[in-house]
């Protein structure tokens, strides 16, 4: 690898890096699924490759072309919203059960209905598409064309590491999992959250 090609790799690495490791709607989900030790390495593949794919997709002119299709942004926020808060309220919901269950007790969810909330987590938040395909691609488009691979693989390995960090890392947390109080700290800050980043999109898709 030539050194001056180093710095596009190190580039993408460390854009990717600053803006994922965040507390956010796919990062808790990812976390959770972690902590359940459920299809862990699916959702890790899936993110991974959704991020990639996305900034390609930027660095390739897609941002552009979404900044000229506000209704699209106006979509996205909207059904954003409604499924943040629809999963913030059901978070809350098993907050709230005096009889909350402790990690081997925690209902499962099938691979299909897995991979369908990872999606809808990562497709339906506008941020993604701000950090990845319009942030991130900017910055990658404006680099020289040879250098463009290497910050995509840059940014892509980032993407990679994180999401493994994060959903099999989450194992080590588990003996504080085991107990019923611990989940139900959890699903308070989950459902907070998600309710939080409703709330956020739709004052911006109305402009208050």
């Amino acid at each position: 690898m030539s050194t001056a090609l180093l710095p596009a790799f190190a580039k993408g690495f460390a854009l990717s890096a600053g803006l994922i490791v965040a507390i956010g709607a796919q990062n808790m989900f990812v976390l959770r699924q972690g902590l359940k030790r459920e299809h862990v390495a699916p959702i890790v593949l899936f993110c991974a490759l959704a991020d990639a794919a996305l900034i390609i997709a930027g660095v390739n002119g897609l941002g552009a072309l979404l900044a000229l299709v506000p209704g699209l942004s106006l979509a996205l926020s909207l059904g954003g919203a409604a499924f943040l808060a629809w999963y913030g309220v059901g978070a809350l919901r098993r907050a709230a059960n005096p009889e909350a269950l402790a990690l081997a007790d925690q209902p499962s969810i099938t691979l299909g209905a897995a991979l369908a909330g990872t999606a809808a987590f990562t497709f339906l938040n506008p941020h993604v598409y701000i950090d990845t395909v319009m942030l991130m691609g900017a910055v990658g488009a404006s680099l020289p064309v040879a250098e463009r691979p290497l910050f995509m693989a840059g940014a892509a390995l980032a993407s990679v590491s994180w999401f493994s960090a994060l959903g099999f890392g989450a194992r080590f947390l588990v003996p504080l999992f085991s107990r019923p109080a611990a989940w139900r700290a959890l699903d308070l800050v989950i459902g907070a959250v998600m309710l939080l980043l409703a709330a956020s999109l739709l004052v911006a898709a109305t402009g208050r």
